[in-house]
């Protein structure tokens, strides 16, 4: 058993509530849908990464892409859409260079099918750009020690599950999940961080995420 260090600064969980708005923005093709993508909102490219991930996290570890989605679905342009579906988000620490990725991906497959520009969707099908809206609350959760941080993992929401693990990592442009930073910084356990740090949370739905990250640290303890 590995003997249970006080922390420098406790871990304090916060957890999160989140809107979907409108940003009145929208394409019919490829192309206007490429154009907007470079100069939306980086809540907007969060939301349309993530919009299955936080909606139905209960039903499906793997979240579709809405780009991916609509590329294939509404355009038919599958071998794209299958290039958006692939890019591995976990990859990005920031909205900025995960934006970069999938306007490469589309400008890359337009230099060698230019006609898949002229396609056009139905009115009714248009692609309608959406940002996520975040509001972020503290909890009146802490821990000291890794005993501690396990039993509030079992009581805390998935939201705040979330919130550390998804937002603050790619959203903040943090360089790992809040939990990662929190265990190497104030325990001083590096081995920990990185077991946790290397998890690939989008394989798993949250509940299994939670179990996942209280069995390696009890596993610790």
């Amino acid at each position: 058993m590995a003997e249970l260090i006080r922390a420098k600064e406790p871990f304090r969980f916060s957890t999160r509530l989140h809107l979907s708005e409108l940003t009145g923005m929208r394409a019919a093709t490829l192309g206007q849908l490429l154009e907007l993508i470079k100069v939306v909102p980086g809540a907007s490219i969060y939301h349309h990464t993530h919009r299955f991930l936080q909606q139905h996290q209960y039903l499906s570890p793997e979240p579709p892409n809405d780009f991916a989605f609509w590329v294939g679905g509404i355009l038919g342009e599958n071998e794209l859409a299958e290039r958006l579906a692939s890019i591995d988000t976990i990859q990005y620490s920031s909205i900025r260079e995960l934006r970069e990725k999938i306007v490469a991906t589309i400008e890359e497959y337009l230099e060698g099918n230019a006609m898949a520009k002229l396609k056009f969707s139905r009115s009714e099908e248009e692609f309608h750009f959406i940002k996520s809206v975040s509001f972020i609350l503290p909890t009146n959760y802490q821990a000291y020690d890794l005993k501690e941080f396990a039993e509030v993992l079992k009581k805390i929401t998935i939201d705040s599950i979330y919130f550390h693990v998804f937002e603050s990592r790619l959203r903040l442009e943090k360089k790992t999940n809040d939990f990662s930073y929190w265990v190497e910084t104030s325990l001083g356990d590096g081995k920990l961080a990185n077991e946790i740090a290397k998890l690939d949370p989008y394989t798993y739905t949250l509940e299994n995420l939670r179990k996942t990250l209280i069995r390696i640290i009890e596993k610790r303890i």
